[in-house]
């Protein structure tokens, strides 16, 4: 994904730019010759671009987006924003839409000439889920503040260092019977990675893409089962999965301390796909690629003799 390097030399500041897409949005800005300001509530977190930026081109700066003081020490000098801030635990209306706002008005008081706030696909303000209603509200109190701001909504994202993949792959490579919750929910994951090329795309062109909302989300949609499956056929591994009613699934994420809570089942349940109401990630010019291109590679670790496995028709143990 090219970008005619627009943003060389330019300071973006990434609140919440230490989390998993965080650390990749970051890479891709770098590999575009811009300087980085991670603003975070633990910036410590995304130390491990150090050796990734050139000396001076990165910096780290402690963030607390509820704090409007704290947020616009953050965007001094800011000639972009992309705020990245989300979470499913504590006050969400307080620290995704608050936060937003706080970011976006900052960011238009330091005079930055553009801005992407991620949002998510299934934002909704008449939602089940706070996160959800959170988000939607996110969107307008941005766009309030900063009308040139680029709304991102990403489907569900993957990638090798997620904690998506990596929690079932975990189980599916531990426990020879598992169950599905939402077994035919429908998921057009897309690669984090080709999110991060779409924030680039639209902090590099925002004559374009500024004041747009778009639906990012990867070319195909498999269902939970499905995706259980592929893990397990890139695993060699046979596997039984018992496909878990609505009613169970819901009794299960509202226990404490369960790897799914409430409004993640409630997001999870109505599935992971574009409305359609919005323009595509092909509309910022990237063509996103497929899970089955990396799960072969990602699986080998999980195989029963790792890269040594012989892989035979079916699945092994």
């Amino acid at each position: 994904m090219a970008s005619g390097r627009t943003l060389q030399d330019k300071l973006v500041v990434i609140t919440g730019g230490s989390g998993f897409f965080g650390r990749h949005v970051a890479q891709a800005l770098l590999d575009q010759g811009a300087r980085l300001r991670i603003a975070s509530r633990n910036p410590e977190k995304a130390f491990v671009l150090k050796p990734l930026a050139n000396l001076g081109q990165i910096q780290f700066a402690r963030c607390d987006v509820t704090n409007p003081a704290s947020v616009k020490a953050a965007m001094i000098g800011a000639d972009a924003v992309v705020n990245l801030v989300g979470a499913f635990d504590g006050d969400l209306m307080q620290l995704i839409a608050g936060g937003a706002e706080n970011v976006a008005e900052a960011a238009a008081d330091a005079g930055a000439g553009a801005m992407v706030h991620i949002s998510a696909i299934g934002a909704d303000l008449n939602s089940e889920a706070e996160y959800a209603r959170a988000k939607a509200q996110s969107e307008l109190d941005v766009l309030a503040a900063f009308p040139s701001a680029t709304v991102l909504r990403p489907s569900l994202l993957f990638g090798e260092d997620d904690g998506f993949l990596a929690l079932f792959s975990g189980m599916i490579s531990t426990l020879p019977v598992l169950p599905v919750f939402a077994p035919h929910a429908p998921l057009q994951m897309l690669f984090v990675d080709d999110a991060a090329d779409a924030v680039v795309a639209a902090l590099a062109n925002p004559g374009t893409h500024g004041g747009k909302t778009y639906e990012i989300a990867g070319d195909e949609a498999i269902t939970m089962l499905e995706l259980h499956q592929r893990i397990a056929a890139a695993q060699g591994r046979k596997r039984i999965f018992i496909e878990m009613p609505d009613t169970v699934s819901g009794i299960f994420a509202a226990l404490p301390g369960t790897p799914m809570g409430r409004d993640q089942w409630i997001l999870l349940k109505q599935g992971n796909v574009p409305s359609g109401k919005h323009p595509g990630i092909h509309k910022l010019g990237i063509d996103p690629r497929p899970l089955e291109l990396f799960l072969e590679r990602w699986m080998v670790k999980y195989r029963k003799h790792g890269r040594f496995a012989q892989r035979m028709p079916g699945g092994g143990a």
